[in-house]
């Protein structure tokens, strides 16, 4: 390992360029973000599906109940395609998991550029929102069993940042064709969709599969390839990709082969899902989905001069912050820290500003304020909680069922966030309550009780292997290893009651993985005496002795044990 620590991060070059061509899925979903959130603030749009509203102060306005569904009918298809991404990921890689979702973006798109109806532009919505799904959790999946520990906050943190900048693009597309009075304000950014998909789908057949999906489904062959192709030239792939065929064979060797079930029947991996889950939950508590979905229609609705123009504002914020972050996500990218560091500012943010407004709604200065806080609120949300709430509930789950699990965070905080856009008219619409920016007042106890969880809750597990992380979460019993951490090993052969004690998330960061695998010659009878278990020692078997357990002998091969 003392030549890793001598790597540069160039030597990864091809890495590097294969989760850039991955990051090009979350730029998608960006662009279709901020692009639909401007268009319901487009007269152009309005006229076609709004109504005329001579005392709104862009004097067209959208019902409620479409107001909803446009915005909501896409999270709600990425919420069912991340909760099927489990099922489908067993059978279908990564790569062509993400190629169907281009396929399937460029249908729904010609499908709202081609008609006038509601009913249709409902039936694209959730189409691309189906294809949006998709792209999010396989594009994650792919950076997280693909690139090395070190780098991994890194390309998380790049992921993020190619949401937020889609989202900028969108929203300076809007800017630029929000003056046209006919529909081609919208269709000219419809239009923009089809070039990221297009793009993507030649892109990703020049990059290998994910190695541990190749590992997990019997082609170890192939995935050392694939590790060989993503590493550094002359980097010893075949033990990385032996200690990923160990970790997962010694899950199967537990509970069998994956199943949906096992996420909540199996102890450790239900906790594992509830950690993943909940942490990927942390962006839709901090209530930004609020500002990012409806940020030109809100500050348009709060009379803040120009929206779209302060739109734009509000993402290259976002941006700077995600630029920011990259600098530290290496070297200082604690989750645990950051993350709830993150819920304190973006919580009382919201309280202020919901003040702010409440005492002195719709004045010039109110307006000022509101921007430069939401601007601030952007750049803690952005490089502080969506950067590290993915990064967190990616690699938490077990490898046997991470597209399960991961698939069912992401589904999970697609729902929140299609619970905040479906609801949020009710509370910002003139039409309706007519809250405005008083809507943060809902938010802050919101974020508090997100922080709280984090304290208790969430492990630290910045600089982990994905293998290390089994180690820590995992309380195997010693009959059943296959390939465990020799430290795990001894505790549990000598009281396993030691072991089986869960690590406390805020202890995470202590734990010290010694990683000395370890595979047997024969499967250890515990009830058997030591002594009756020397009966056919050869030269290559040889005992290993617990220090501070003199009484307690294991044999094992010399040419099966690893010190990584």
């Amino acid at each position: 390992m003392a030549q890793a620590t001598e790597e540069k991060w160039t030597d990864h070059w091809r890495c590097f360029l294969a989760c850039g061509i991955m990051v090009l899925s979350p730029f998608q979903y960006g662009v279709d973000f901020g692009l639909i959130g401007g268009l319901q603030a487009m007269p152009g749009f309005l006229k076609i599906y709004g109504y005329q509203a001579p005392t709104t102060a862009i004097g067209w306005n959208l019902d409620t109940t479409r107001q909803q569904l446009i915005s909501s009918l896409m999270t709600l298809g990425a919420f069912i395609s991340s909760g099927t991404a489990g099922i489908v990921a067993t059978k279908i890689s990564r790569r062509y998991c993400l190629l169907s979702a281009c396929l399937l973006c460029m249908i729904s798109n010609t499908i709202m550029m081609a008609t006038e109806n509601i009913g249709a532009l409902y039936a694209g919505r959730f189409l691309i929102g189906l294809a949006n799904g998709y792209f999010m959790t396989f594009s994650q999946l792919y950076i997280q069993e693909s690139s090395p520990a070190k780098y991994r906050g890194w390309f998380l943190t790049i992921f993020q940042f190619f949401t937020s900048f889609g989202t900028l693009i969108g929203t300076i597309i809007d800017w630029a064709t929000a003056g046209r009075p006919d529909k081609s304000a919208f269709l000219i950014p419809l239009g923009m969709i089809f070039i990221v998909p297009t793009f993507l789908s030649f892109t990703l057949l020049l990059i290998p599969e994910s190695p541990r999906w190749l590992i997990f489904r019997g082609r170890f062959d192939d995935g050392v390839k694939a590790l060989a192709w993503l590493r550094p030239v002359g980097t010893p792939v075949e033990d990385e990709a032996n200690e990923i065929r160990g970790a997962i064979e010694r899950e199967k060797e537990l509970v069998g082969n994956a199943s949906p079930l096992d996420m909540f029947t199996n102890p450790i991996d239900r906790r594992r899902t509830i950690l993943s889950v909940c942490a990927v939950t942390l962006q839709a508590a901090s209530g930004s989905m609020f500002i990012i979905a409806y940020k030109a229609y809100f500050l348009g609705m709060a009379k803040v001069p120009n929206p779209f123009a302060m739109s734009n504002v509000l993402s290259t914020m976002g941006i700077l912050a995600i630029l920011l972050n990259s600098l530290i996500v290496v070297r200082f990218g604690k989750r645990r820290v950051i993350l709830m560091t993150g819920l304190a500012i973006c919580g009382c943010l919201q309280l202020i500003i919901a003040v702010c407004y409440d005492k002195r709604p719709g004045e010039k200065e109110t307006g000022a304020v509101l921007v430069a806080l939401t601007c601030i609120y952007m750049m803690s949300y952005n490089g502080m909680i969506a950067t590290y709430a993915w990064l967190a509930g990616g690699e938490i789950p077990c490898q046997r069922l991470r597209s399960y699990t991961f698939g069912l965070a992401a589904a999970v905080g697609f729902l929140g966030a299609w619970v905040t856009t479906f609801t949020a008219p009710y509370f910002i619409n003139p039409a309706s309550l007519n809250w405005g920016p008083r809507y943060g007042y809902i938010w802050f106890p919101s974020a508090t009780v997100a922080l709280i969880w984090v304290f208790f809750f969430l492990p630290e597990t910045k600089g982990r292997t994905l293998e290390e992380i089994d180690e820590m979460v995992n309380n195997l019993p010693c009959r059943n290893w296959n390939c465990m951490c020799l430290e795990a090993m001894m505790l549990t052969c000598v009281a396993p009651s030691q072991f089986e004690k869960k690590i406390p998330a805020r202890k995470f960061s202590e734990y010290v993985c010694h990683r000395y695998y370890v595979r047997p010659e024969e499967k250890i009878n515990e009830d058997r005496p030591a002594s009756s278990q020397n009966e056919k020692v050869s030269d290559k078997i040889s005992h290993i002795q617990i220090p501070g357990h003199s009484d307690v002998q294991r044999k094992y091969r010399y040419d099966d044990c690893r010190v990584c």
